[in-house]
């Protein structure tokens, strides 16, 4: 499962002025046209899919119940996900 929050460098109970701003950020980032690295539209499409479920309040409802869900059926495999994204946030 993809942690959308670290994606858009928030935390869980950020509000719906800090998602915006966040994405505005992240958006104009990895934009391919300010942004020629190979793997920049990957890192748009991937903040603009975070924007969308978090800006929604039922789909970010249901995305921090399913999170909240594996986190208790799978820990392990939860974890390293988190740890994955955190880790890839810290060295860029």
């Amino acid at each position: 499962m993809k942690d959308y929050y670290a994606v858009l460098g928030i935390e869980v109970d950020a509000s719906i002025a800090e998602i915006k701003t966040a994405y505005r950020k992240k958006a104009s980032q990895f934009h391919p046209d300010k942004n020629t690295s190979p793997e920049a539209p990957a890192r748009f499409r991937e903040v603009k899919d975070a924007y969308d479920l978090l800006a929604d309040p039922a789909k970010r409802q249901a995305y921090d119940e399913n999170r909240r869900r594996s986190l208790l059926e799978s820990p392990i495999e939860t974890a390293q996900d988190i740890w994955r994204s955190y880790i890839n946030k810290v060295l860029q």
